[in-house]
């Protein structure tokens, strides 16, 4: 009997979000949603990660919109998201019952699996989403966010593995969002996981280094329950290995993957020209395309190393990349080895800047690094340098505890602000998560309606 493997189809989420920064409209896709669910796809990412900011932010569209849009048009295959734990979609820590109102309004607006993950891989962060997750009849994912440094070890990522499961969550991903994760690495990590927890495995990687479809077939050899992959038009580079190479390999090699290559094809024409206009307009740099094996040494994933870019060119300085290169793993030595993954590589990257561009090493700390020095993101994976703690804190003792307790209820002061602004729960949790971008939002609707409105008078008389 042929062995399953899940295939997880990355790319309205995670794949556009790589390699065009997740700019794309619902209108690029809305018309291949019904084939998308012919294919056969154990599950969609279409939702989470930096898709919700980009909504409000760029796209003036309604996040929670486009997903009950996306369920209404995907009947037969399994929706899922990322969630940074209790930074839900955000780049701060939120009060519980945000975290708490955000999961069950997901699952009840089309969420089936939710990918949760910290940033530090403490499972503090996660318990209140997992535990919303599971109440709320979602699929709770707990994520080991896989990275390289002396305290990381087989042993503390199998033992996240077994907490994970302890907390009961239904199934556990391994992420590597730099693409830094060898086949070799893989096979050992899942085969060590397979052996303690019960509940199945999958695998995430990019292929930033040119490792990933290697690492994602040892991967299934080791006993992996499932991978993620992207149509492979918006596959390779700081994307994800390729659906359609990863299904054929596998149908050869005797497993079964469930998906059809021929929807597959379909679906891979309606986005070539979805491709085709990004790189025109110049959303699609050619970089993102091909692969950064420096990243094996730096550890930096493809958006960080984008973001690095942009801020040096903002300021003329990028001359200066090598040496913010050089910088990025010695700031994040000092900061207690976190992986690179949102909201820490954003941190971490913006004080390896700060370093070079100043000339001085922590003369200028950002007020997020403050806040994690006092302990406002969790626990470090290792303990922070005394001369970063000093240079950042002074005299001020770090936190104790669980910082989240201290978080007042966030969503009945928003919703006595927006008033009569926010017409449902969703809204108020818009608002919640990114103020600004939500309330331009709700102006720009309220406006196009009235426009509408107007227009439709006019016609009348």
């Amino acid at each position: 009997m042929k062995r399953k493997v899940n295939i997880t189809e990355v790319v309205l989420r995670d794949a556009n979000q790589s390699q065009i920064a997740t700019r794309m409209p619902r209108s690029d896709f809305e018309d291949i949603l019904e084939t998308m669910d012919q294919a056969g796809y154990y599950s969609m990412e279409v939702w989470g990660g930096a898709t919700f900011d980009s909504c409000l932010r760029y796209l003036d569209e309604d996040p929670w919109e486009r997903l009950r849009f996306i369920r209404s048009k995907v009947k037969n295959t399994k929706l899922q998201m990322l969630l940074r734990g209790q930074n839900i979609l955000g780049y701060r820590h939120y009060s519980d019952d945000t975290v708490r109102a955000f999961v069950r309004k997901s699952v009840e607006n089309g969420i089936d699996i939710i990918r949760i993950f910290d940033a530090l891989n403490d499972p503090l962060n996660m318990e209140t989403a997992i535990d919303e997750c599971l109440k709320a009849g979602g699929h709770a994912q707990g994520t080991i966010c896989y990275t390289i440094s002396p305290i990381h070890t087989f042993e503390s990522y199998v033992q996240l593995g077994m907490k994970l499961e302890s907390m009961g969550c239904n199934s556990i991903c391994i992420k590597d969002m730099a693409g830094i994760m060898s086949p070799q690495v893989c096979y050992d990590l899942v085969k060590e996981l397979k052996k303690d927890v019960r509940i199945p495995v999958y695998v995430h990687s990019h292929s930033t280094t040119g490792l990933a479809s290697m690492t994602l077939l040892k991967a299934i050899e080791a006993g992996a329950d499932g991978v993620d992959t992207a149509i492979s038009i918006f596959s390779g580079g700081t994307s994800h290995p390729p659906t359609e190479s990863m299904v054929y390999t596998l149908h050869e090699m005797d497993y079964d993957t469930g998906v059809d290559l021929k929807v597959c094809q379909k679906i891979n024409d309606h986005f070539k020209p979805v491709q085709a206009r990004f790189l025109k307009e110049g959303g699609l740099n050619p970089s993102v395309l091909t692969t950064k094996i420096d990243a094996l040494n730096y550890q930096i994933p493809g958006g960080m190393l984008s973001n690095l870019i942009s801020q040096l060119t903002a300021v003329n300085k990028l001359d200066q990349l090598d040496a913010v290169l050089e910088e990025t793993p010695r700031v994040r030595e000092d900061m207690g080895y976190p992986p690179l993954v949102t909201p820490m590589s954003q941190m971490v990257g913006a004080q390896a800047v700060t370093n070079v561009l100043t000339g001085t090493r922590y003369k200028s700390i950002s007020k997020e690094v403050k806040a994690y020095c006092r302990g406002e993101y969790g626990h470090s994976p290792a303990p922070i340098s005394e001369e970063l703690m000093k240079k950042a804190l002074g005299d001020e003792k770090p936190f104790e505890g669980r910082y989240d307790d201290t978080i007042e209820p966030e969503i009945p002061a928003a919703r006595e602000y927006l008033g009569k602004m926010a017409e449902s729960e969703e809204d108020v949790l818009s608002y919640v998560a990114f103020p600004q971008q939500a309330e331009a939002y709700f102006k720009s609707r309220e406006e196009k309606r009235a426009l509408k409105v107007s227009y439709s008078i006019t016609e009348a008389e």
